[in-house]
C-alpha cells in the first residue's frame, strides 16, 4: 500500500456513461389502490453510473482520469456533463449524438432496500459517425494514458467494430487495456491485457457452467486462450477473484458485512487499472481489487474506495475480532464517512465490570440503528467520576470486552467527564442513555435528532457486583 500512496497514473476510461439516480425513503403501509409498498420518499440523490463509476473510483483512488463516450443532447447528458465537469474531468472529447437518450437508471430505496429500479436510455448501437468520432478523438489523446479501460453495459458505445480498434490501436502503442465485458460473445475483446467477468458472465460466456473448481479452470482456460488475453479474470463475489496467467491465482476475500454488490464490477476494473499502472504486479493487483470490492459491498448504492479505507480493512484482517472495532475520535469520524447512508446510534459509560445489564442495554440500543458507537471513559475519566479505586479493569481491557458483543459496531475512549466533543464529532443519528435519565438533562441532546432512554435490568449493576465481592 505504501507504494500507491503517492500514484497517480493517468488512465482513460472508455464506454457507457450513465447517471445513477436513487429515491431515499420509507415503507410503512400497502397501498389501498393495488398491493404495492407505498414509499415515502426523503431524499433524492444522484451520481455517476456506469463508466462514470469507474470514473469515480479511479478518481477516489487518487488517478487522473480522461473519459470518452457518446450520450444524447437531453438534459440527462446536461447533468452527466456538469458532474464530470465539477470533478475536473475534461468532457471536451465525449460526443453527442441527437435522437439518443443518456442513460439514466432510478431505484427506489426503502429503508435500505431497494425494491424497484425503472430506467430510461438507448440501447441501439451509437451511429458510424460517432464511432468515427470517437475513435478519432481516442487516437488524438491515447499517449497521454499509461492504461484504457474498457467500461461496457451493452448500452452501444463499445460496438464489435470499435472496440477491436480501440484495443489495436493502445496495444500498437503499448498501453494496458482492461475490460469490464458484456454479453455473449466476447469476440470483439480479443487481445486486450484482461478482462474482468463475474462468475456468471463468464459461464454465459463460454457456455461451461460454472460449479466447482474443474469447471471454473476450464472456463477460465478457454477465456484467456480463445481470446489471446494476458489474463483472465473471473471474480466469485465472496470467494474472491480467480486469476487465469501462466500459471493459475486464487485470491480470497473477506466481506465484513455484504449490504449492496451494485457496482462492485466497476470498482474491481478501476482497482486493477489503478494497481497495474502504478507498477503492481498481477498478483498484487489482485489482492489490492479484491479488498477494493471488500470494502465497496458494504456500502449501500454504487460506492467508491479509498487507499485509506483498503488500508484499514487489509489492518481488520490481521486484527482480531475485538481490536477491529476499537478505534481513536480521528479514525471513527474517516471511517463514518463511509455510513453516510446508516443511522448511527451512540452510547457511553464506564462499562467497568461488563454484566447482563450492560449487555441487554447495547442489544436495544444498537435495535434503534444500523451502527452502534460505543464512547467509553478513559481510566482517569473513570476515577474522576467513580472515585481513586475505580475502574477495576483498564480502558484497554473494557474496549476489548466491549468489543467482543455482537451488538457493538465500534468502541471509540474519550477523555473528558461528558462524552459531549466526541457526540460533536460523530454526529449520531440518535444517542441512547439509561432510563435514569427520565426528567434530566441529557449531554449531547441538542447534536442529535433524538434521544431514547433504556430502563436497566433491575438489581444489575457494577456497584453491585463489586460489594458482593467485597462481603
Amino acid at each position: 500500500m505504501d507504494r500507491l500512496k503517492n500514484s497517480k497514473p493517468n488512465i482513460l476510461v472508455v464506454g457507457d456513461l450513465m447517471l445513477d439516480h436513487y429515491l431515499w425513503g420509507e415503507c410503512n403501509r400497502i397501498s389501498p389502490e393495488a398491493p404495492v409498498q407505498v414509499v415515502d420518499i426523503k431524499k433524492e440523490t444522484t451520481h455517476l453510473g456506469g463508466a462514470g463509476n469507474v470514473v469515480n473510483n479511479l478518481l477516489s483512488l487518487g488517478a487522473s482520469v480522461g473519459v470518452l463516450s457518446v450520450v444524447g443532447e437531453d438534459e440527462n447528458a446536461k447533468e452527466l456533463l456538469g458532474m464530470l465537469n465539477s470533478k475536473g474531468i475534461d468532457t471536451s472529447f465525449i460526443i453527442a449524438q441527437s435522437e439518443r437518450k443518456t442513460s439514466k437508471k432510478s431505484r427506489v430505496i426503502a429503508t435500505h432496500q431497494q425494491i424497484l429500479r425503472y430506467d430510461k436510455e438507448s440501447k441501439d448501437d451509437i451511429s458510424l459517425k460517432s464511432q468515427e468520432l470517437l475513435l478519432k478523438n481516442y487516437k488524438e489523446i491515447l499517449d497521454s494514458f499509461e492504461a484504457v479501460l474498457l467500461s461496457d453495459y451493452g448500452k452501444g458505445v463499445l460496438t464489435d467494430s470499435l472496440t477491436v480498434k480501440l484495443i489495436e490501436e493502445a496495444k500498437s502503442r503499448s498501453k494496458l487495456v482492461l475490460v469490464d465485458p458484456k454479453g455473449e460473445d466476447y469476440s470483439k475483446y480479443k487481445d486486450a491485457t484482461l478482462i474482468t467477468p463475474n462468475k456468471k458472465e463468464a459461464s454465459i460466456a463460454t457456455k461451461i457452467e460454472i460449479k466447482d473448481e474443474d469447471s471454473l479452470n476450464r472456463a477460465g482456460k478457454l477465456l484467456r486462450e480463445s481470446l489471446e488475453l494476458d489474463y483472465a479474470i473471473i471474480t466469485l463475489s465472496e470467494d474472491g477473484m480467480a486469476i487465469f496467467g501462466d500459471e493459475v491465482l486464487k485470491i480470497p476475500t473477506v466481506a465484513r458485512e455484504v449490504y449492496d454488490v451494485t457496482g462492485a464490477g466497476d470498482t474491481v476494473l478501476a482497482s486493477f487499472g489503478y494497481a497495474l499502472s502504478s507498477g503492481l504486479s498481477i498478483e498484487e493487483a489482485g489482492f489490492f481489487a479484491t479488498s477494493a470490492a471488500a470494502v465497496v459491498v458494504g456500502k449501500l448504492g454504487s460506492a467508491t474506495v479509498t487507499l485509506k479505507e483498503i488500508d484499514i480493512y487489509n489492518h481488520s484482517l490481521r486484527a482480531g475480532k475485538s481490536e477491529i472495532k476499537i478505534k481513536t475520535k480521528e479514525e471513527i469520524v474517516q471511517i463514518l464517512k463511509s455510513y453516510k447512508d446508516k443511522k448511527i446510534v451512540f452510547t457511553n459509560g464506564c462499562f467497568d465490570l461488563l454484566h447482563r445489564g450492560h449487555v441487554k442495554y447495547l442489544e436495544v440500543a444498537k435495535s434503534f440503528g444500523d451502527i452502534l458507537i460505543v464512547g467509553l471513559n478513559s481510566d482517569e475519566s473513570v476515577k474522576r467520576l467513580k472515585g481513586k479505586t475505580r475502574p477495576i479493569n483498564t480502558l484497554s481491557d473494557r474496549a476489548y470486552v466491549l468489543g467482543g458483543l455482537e451488538s457493538v459496531n465500534f468502541v471509540v475512549e474519550f477523555e473528558e467527564d461528558t462524552p459531549y466533543e466526541l457526540i460533536k464529532a460523530i454526529k449520531p443519528d440518535i444517542l441512547v442513555k439509561g432510563g435514569d435519565y427520565k426528567g434530566k438533562e441529557v449531554i449531547g441532546s441538542d447534536l442529535v435528532k433524538e434521544v431514547r432512554l433504556v430502563d436497566f435490568v433491575d438489581g444489575k449493576s457494577t456497584t453491585n457486583i463489586i460489594e458482593k465481592a467485597r462481603k
